[in-house]
């Protein structure tokens, strides 16, 4: 059976749950095998053989954590030199598509970014899209060389299916351009206990309609009752009612969640584009001709300062 790279997510050793994702993917069109780079990255090999994983390449080097996506490019291309697979499959992450953008030009091969499903076809996988701020479905596949695909969060279940998991060392020899824009300090993002707003499964989103950076307070308060991410429309982070790291859109994030909650959001386009494809979505908001309402699965015409505090209420007395 053919094999499949998927570059694997992680933070010393701890599997991001994107990856197992494309682990369930990766099933669906061969063997996976698993490319693992940096600190910890031996240790990713039991997480990913219980799911799915045939084998785990790793390697740590201090390029890759002192040098910017080039080290990552060149473990990769060795990885798929050594593997031929049938597809490489990466997250859709700002760094990880553009690891996926170098390669693909490497191996003379095409990309496909931010799929949201992958099936296997006569003539290669096929990725299913959505196109025009989501306002289309497309099913698209790579004509010319090994397919390169990124696949965004919450596309696919996370699915155990036990397997070898065996790790094995990758050689790698780093090109000149590897340490050409290197890496000279880092500031840790303070943690709010909250899911990573692009993996969460539920996410709540405050607009203009919340009406001040303080009032976003109640935002916050139903996303912690639901164990969600909070998000932001443009209007609300132009405004500096909140931050630009939390805005879902165009010009900001894209999310899939399983559950999307728009609160005084009047749906533009700018925002729909990076939330449309949620699997369930609900908006509040007053103005019963807002466009978002075009969109949803449920809709509540209504003060969000009203029906925000009662629905967090009634979520944690339920959870009570």
């Amino acid at each position: 059976m053919a094999e499949v790279l998927v570059y694997v997510d992680h933070v010393d050793g701890a599997v991001r749950k994107p990856t197992l994702e494309l682990l369930t993917l990766a099933r669906r069109l061969g063997d996976p095998v698993a490319v693992a780079l940096g600190p910890g990255a031996e240790a990713t090999a039991a997480t990913l053989g219980e799911h799915g994983a045939t084998r785990v390449l790793t390697v740590d080097a201090t390029e890759f954590g002192e040098y910017l996506v080039v080290p990552k490019v060149d473990a990769l291309q060795a990885a798929y030199e050594a593997v031929s697979p049938a597809a490489v499959l990466v997250t859709s992450s700002a760094e990880a598509k553009e690891v996926a953008a170098r390669l693909a030009v490497r191996i003379g091969s095409g990309v496909i970014t931010d799929a949201t499903d992958l099936e296997a076809g006569e003539q290669g996988p096929v990725a299913t899209q959505s196109a025009f701020a989501a306002s289309f479905t497309t099913k698209s596949r790579v004509l010319k060389g090994t397919p390169v695909i990124t696949v965004k969060p919450n596309s696919a279940p996370v699915e155990p299916a036990p397997a070898a998991g065996a790790v094995e060392p990758l050689a790698v020899s780093f090109s000149e351009k590897a340490t050409g824009t290197k890496v000279v300090s880092r500031t840790p993002r303070e943690s709010t206990g909250r899911p990573e707003l692009t993996e969460a499964a539920i996410v709540v989103s405050g607009g203009r309609g919340v009406n001040g950076a303080d009032n976003f307070e109640i935002i916050e308060a139903l996303a912690d009752s639901l164990g969600a991410a909070v998000g932001a429309s443009r209007a609300a982070v132009d405004a500096g009612w909140y931050p630009h790291t939390n805005q879902v859109g165009q010009t900001g994030k894209s999310v899939s969640p399983q559950l999307y909650i728009a609160n005084g959001i009047s749906g533009a386009i700018q925002h729909r584009a990076g939330m449309q494809t949620s699997k369930t979505i609900v908006a509040v908001n007053k103005d019963d001709e807002a466009p978002i309402f075009d969109l949803v699965d449920y809709g509540v015409v209504g003060d969000l300062f009203d029906v925000v505090p009662q629905l967090t209420e009634e979520i944690t007395t339920r959870k009570g």
